[in-house]
């Protein structure tokens, strides 16, 4: 009996740690969003939705940001009804780490056009993902199940130069879901800043 217990236990652990699988459906998770407000995957069943690891603390970060075209991602993606939502799974006293009222702030300063800016203090959420870098990036369909997973192009280095001529595959991943094709690649290598846990 206590072997099956602890056979049992283990299953349970190992499975509580399996990462999310693309082709699986993602896991829900609730958070406060940059206005304190509960936002959870669940609200948004029936979207598509893109979740994207956040620190503007990571060269990676800046050099889609600061170039504005992470903005421009994510308007497309919202005009196309899509839900995005920027995670922040920096703990407190960890490069990156916002509070509420940092959260908001940040949100305006750089024109993020993300429906929520999520923040996941104790990692939970990320952790949950597997979430690895930042940024690192899941794609979602309406039927709730993970279609993408990884980077979000194919050039892995801080320099904004880069961006001109990359392969998109969040962009890329969106446009197959829009016209009902199938994402490929549906996994890559995520690259960028180890995530802050």
């Amino acid at each position: 009996m206590k072997i099956t217990l602890l056979a049992f236990t283990l299953l349970a652990t190992a499975f509580a740690h399996a990462a999310v699988e693309v082709g699986q459906p993602a896991p829900n998770f609730t958070l406060k969003d940059e206005a304190g407000k509960e936002r959870s995957l669940a609200e948004f069943k029936g979207s598509t939705v893109v979740l994207e690891w956040f620190n503007y603390g990571c060269p990676f970060v800046h050099k889609h940001y600061d170039s504005g075209s992470m903005q421009k991602l994510q308007k497309a993606a919202k005009d196309d009804h899509v839900v995005w939502l920027s995670i922040v799974s920096s703990a407190p006293g960890k490069e990156g780490h916002l509070t509420t009222a940092e959260a908001a702030t940040k949100k305006a300063e750089l024109t993020m056009h993300s429906t929520a800016l999520l923040l996941d203090e104790d990692g939970k959420v990320g952790r949950l993902y597997d979430a690895k870098t930042t940024p690192d990036m899941f794609v979602i369909n309406g039927a709730g199940v993970l279609v993408y997973k990884g980077a979000i192009d194919n050039r892995p280095t801080p320099d904004p130069a880069s961006l001109e001529g990359a392969t998109a595959y969040v962009s890329n991943a969106l446009a197959a879901l829009k016209i009902g094709e199938p994402v490929n690649p549906s996994v890559t290598k995520p690259y960028g800043c180890s995530v802050k846990y």
